[in-house]
């Protein structure tokens, strides 16, 4: 009995369990061989260069002769990095922070229009243009000539409205002219002048074809027995041999709008302006008077502000940024609206807040973290800037709008410091960490919630 207990028992003990490999271990091989060649890509791609970088950048010139820091040195004492330098500081803190602002102005008035689609479409149009386009397109939005510059065109407009520029910059006397310079660009003439005279004062240097629209044909002065009577006029015919010498021949025009003073003892006794034919007169107040033509009638017209010069070349380029990226700022601020709870903005209104509040101290506070993400990322990009300074600035005032990423590109190839060049990669690497680090950061807390 007792062997027959023990024979069953035997047969329904567990056989020993088999040794297999482990799964976790196989899982693992497989991931290991699926990200071998990103890891590969990265290597050879990131970290093969980044470390190269930093070790070149503790080499002279030549790459053969160790140099200590002085590379890093030359980051703090060359004149043009310490200008980059500078320029970056602008770019970090006004480009991300007003592209920001813009886009959530966009994203916030885009939602209570009913073409609300289109606008987001044309503002975040400019997303679709390559840097160099971009470049090129400011380029010529900033030309001096207002013919060709539009941010020109528009300021002259605007500035004639209220300031009528000359009609005759280039204006002055000819040949035994009765007039003579009278000093700061104006014209006097040589003698007195008395009632019942005529006076001629006969102007050239100015071409033909931007003679003033209402000027006619130039009329020859008529005596008046108690006024002093002239003309003003274009003494230029064209051809050889035609016309007259100071005197008003019929092919020649008037300087209408012409603007002449009677100067007696110093002072401006009274002054006259010149018709559509040129012709003006005085009253007997000016007899024994010298006539003058004003310094304001040569006045060279206004062209406008000189954007690309040295002084406004930073906050032209940083203007043409704002405009490609504050369309990237909208469009994920309008993802953040798209996901706030209405009730909130509902309750704040209710309980009487207005919109300015609303938007103040409840919208803004809840778009916080997507902001802090817009913001954070713009100022990694234009810690990276080099495309738009190295297009739009001219050669002329490149100098005055350089950036970190153009003084490493003109360090390494123009001047062939590649040391040098190594050091500001490096400081960039070092600048963009933090901010990275923070970004990344966030996100991670955002995944948390």
């Amino acid at each position: 009995m007792a062997a027959d207990t023990a024979a069953g028992s035997a047969k329904t003990a567990p056989a020993a369990p088999r040794s297999r490999k482990s799964v976790t271990g196989t899982r693992r091989t497989v991931a290991a061989l699926f990200l071998l060649p990103a890891l590969v890509l990265l290597g050879a791609l990131v970290v093969y260069p980044i470390g190269y970088s930093v070790i070149r950048s503790f080499y002279d010139q030549s790459g053969d002769s160790f140099a200590g820091f002085d590379n890093y040195q030359a980051l703090f004492t060359d004149d043009g990095i310490r200008t980059a330098l500078k320029n970056n500081i602008l770019w970090v803190v006004f480009a991300p922070t007003v592209a920001t602002a813009l886009g959530l102005i966009f994203a916030v008035l885009t939602e209570r229009v009913r073409w609300g689609t289109a606008f987001k479409l044309v503002v975040f149009m400019p997303m679709a243009i390559s840097m160099l386009a971009a470049g090129i397109i400011f380029r010529l939005v900033y030309d001096q000539d207002p013919d060709k510059g539009v941010v020109n065109a528009v300021w002259v407009g605007v500035h004639d409205t209220f300031a009528q520029s000359s009609a005759f910059p280039k204006a002055h006397p000819g040949r035994e002219s009765p007039l003579e310079p009278a000093g700061g660009g104006a014209f006097v003439t040589k003698d007195t002048v008395s009632a019942g005279d005529t006076v001629t004062l006969p102007l050239v240097g100015v071409p033909p074809d931007v003679m003033p629209d209402d000027a006619k044909p130039a009329a020859a002065p008529k005596p008046e027995d108690d006024r002093i009577t002239g003309s003003t006029w274009q003494d230029f015919t064209r051809g050889k041999g035609v016309g007259a010498l100071n005197q008003v021949d019929s092919s020649e025009l008037g300087y209408a709008g012409m603007r002449i003073e009677a100067v007696k003892d110093g002072e401006v006794v009274e002054t006259a302006t010149a018709a559509a034919d040129g012709t003006f007169s005085f009253s007997s107040k000016a007899d024994g008077a010298r006539l003058r033509l004003p310094a304001g009638n040569f006045e060279e017209p206004y062209n406008g502000l000189d954007w690309l010069g040295p002084s406004l070349v930073t906050p032209a380029v940083i203007g043409s940024y704002i405009w490609m990226w504050a369309g990237f700022a909208m469009v994920l601020i309008a993802a953040g609206l798209a996901g706030m709870p209405r009730e909130l903005l509902e309750a704040a209104r209710v309980d009487g807040a207005n919109e300015w509040q609303v938007f103040r101290r409840v919208t803004v506070p809840l778009l916080a973290p997507v902001l802090a993400v817009v913001t954070v990322t713009l100022m990694i990009n234009v810690l990276k800037v080099f495309d738009l300074v190295f297009i739009i600035a001219p050669g002329s005032s490149q100098d005055d709008a350089n950036v970190l990423a153009l003084e490493l590109y003109r360090k390494g190839f123009s001047e062939d410091q590649p040391g040098v060049a190594s050091a500001i990669a490096v400081f960039l690497l070092l600048l963009v960490i933090p901010v990275m680090w923070f970004n990344v950061r966030r996100l991670r807390r955002e995944v948390r919630r």
